[in-house]
Parts: C-alpha cells; structure tokens; sequence
C-alpha cells in the first residue's frame, strides 16, 4: 500500500504544469510549450539542458537564437526575426532580452497592438497565502501507544502558492499542538514546514497530498522500562527534535465563501524516515482556512 501511495504521488508530481506540442523546424522536431498565443505565438522549452525560444505567425516558426561573433560579442539575431515578424507593428525593441519573462511582455504587446479584443498574458508567478485552524484527533502513530488512545489536537498552518503558473503546488508551514488526554499521557508542540500537490483542482474544492519535509518537535510524555530488577518503571521526560521525516497526508478544500474554505485532512498516513509504532494511523481533523 505504502508503495503505491508513493508511486502515485511521484506520478502526479511529475505532471508538466504546460502542455507540450510538436513542432518541426527547419527539419528536426521539438517537443514545445506554448506560453503566448495569439496574433503571434511563444514557444520554448528546455532541450539539452539549453533554454529555446520560438515565435510563430501565420503558420510561419522560427527559432530567437543570440549567438556570438569573434569578439565575444553578442550577434542579437533574435532582434532581426522579431522585427521580421512585426514589421506591421510600431513597437520598441531595444529592451528585449532572450529571457521567457522580456519575451513574454514583447509578445503580448505585439498582440495587443494586432488585436484591441486580445486578452494580455501576463502569466508570471503571483504568490499568495491563506492562513488556516484546525481541530481534530490523533493517536499519534509515531510514538509507543500500545492501547492505541487517542489525543486531541489544534493545529495552524501558512498556505504560500502561485495563483497563476503553478496553482496545483504549494508550500505551508504548520503548528500543531497535540494535547495529552487522560488516557496516554504525551503532548507535543510541532513546527513544519511542507510541499502540498492538488491532484484534483476544481472550482468548488480541492483534493491533495501532503509532505512534511522537515520538522522541529518539543514533546513530553512517560517513557516506561525495566529496572535492574526487571521491574517496569514510568517517568515523565521530555524531547526536543528537530527531523526530516517525509510524512505523507491527504486533504481536502471545499469552499464555503468568495475567499473560505472548509478543510478536511488525514495529517500522518506514514513516513519514509519514521518507523510506525504498531498503530494504523487515525490522524484527523477539520478546519477553516481564507486566503489573506
């Protein structure tokens, strides 16, 4: 089970954020993303570990290439194929880099000034965050339970994720608090810091996986063992621990609001680098999270 888990996960972490076509120019083939369309067309993508671009226009593909002369310096021949290609437009190109992001605004203009009704794709990163509180319950898979009890637990957490280019990733840092109860007497204050993945991304909510990359935990609880005697002894210690476990959880969005959500997670399913202590994981909570 564990191994399918982290195959799937693998799987749709690997999914490309933009979708790839092929284009064939001047007789080889590339496989290409496109990142402006319109009057005139962008294209890039990475091959041999080099970063390519191409504009197309009315079926026409041509790669921006800047290579350099004898004197080191640089030749600019992507300069001459964008004035070829908007020889119909009164544009500046003096500022135009052979970079995604100069690209990207020269397109854009271009195919503003061609179409009054075109919609300007800017597409660059746009950070930000929601802040969300949770309640729920825990038996703390990772620790000696033997009578599998469970704790409560409150928890916060810092959404940081990309509105534009990259809506299906995120990265969160969390406080959880988890409470000793009656029954099992252990509490602990912890800090992480993860990587989210949406698998299912709609309008309406959200489907995830969680990894807890790193985390830093102050715990205290009994810790029981044999005297010299063989008799069974319980103290009361306290930990600090500061690990990069992998922890694995699911979660769920579903918005309630213009900016809300109602949230829903399974927090410690398993972890590559912690050993399950005999108990299956019951790890549950429900909170609200809005976006700042």
């Amino acid at each position: 089970m564990k191994t399918i888990l982290i195959t799937a996960l693998v799987i749709l972490c690997a999914i490309q954020l933009n979708a790839q076509q092929a284009y064939t120019v001047n007789g080889e083939s590339y496989e290409l993303k496109t990142e402006v369309s319109g009057t005139m067309g962008l294209l890039w993508n990475i091959i041999d570990r080099e970063y390519r671009y191409f504009v197309t226009k009315d079926g026409a593909i041509k790669e921006l290439i800047n290579t350099k002369n004898e004197s080191g310096k640089y030749n600019q021949e992507y300069i001459a194929t964008l004035k070829e290609f908007t020889a119909d437009a009164d544009l500046n190109y003096d500022k135009v880099k052979l970079l995604l992001f100069s690209l990207k605004d020269f397109v854009n203009a271009y195919n503003s000034s061609m179409d009054p009704n075109y919609t300007y794709n800017t597409n660059r990163i746009s950070v930000k965050t929601r802040l969300g509180f949770s309640g729920g319950i825990t038996n703390s898979p990772f620790i000696a339970n033997p009578d599998n009890e469970l704790s409560p637990l409150v928890a916060a957490e810092l959404e940081l994720y990309d509105d534009n280019k990259a809506k299906r990733h995120a990265a969160f840092l969390g406080l959880r608090q988890t409470l000793k109860s009656n029954k099992l007497n252990y509490s602990a204050t912890e800090l992480s810091l993860g990587y989210r993945y949406r698998f299912i991304l709609k309008e309406g909510f959200n489907i995830y996986g969680n990894l807890k990359l790193a985390t830093f935990s102050a715990s205290k609880g009994d810790f029981t063992y044999l005297d010299d005697m063989d008799m069974p002894v319980t103290e009361e210690r306290s930990a600090n621990n500061f690990d990069a476990p992998v922890i694995f959880g699911l979660g769920a969005d579903i918005k309630v609001g213009e900016n809300a959500f109602l949230t829903l997670s399974y927090g410690e399913l398993f972890a590559l680098f912690l050993d399950n202590e005999g108990n299956f994981s019951t790890d549950f909570s429900i909170g609200y999270k809005f976006n700042l």
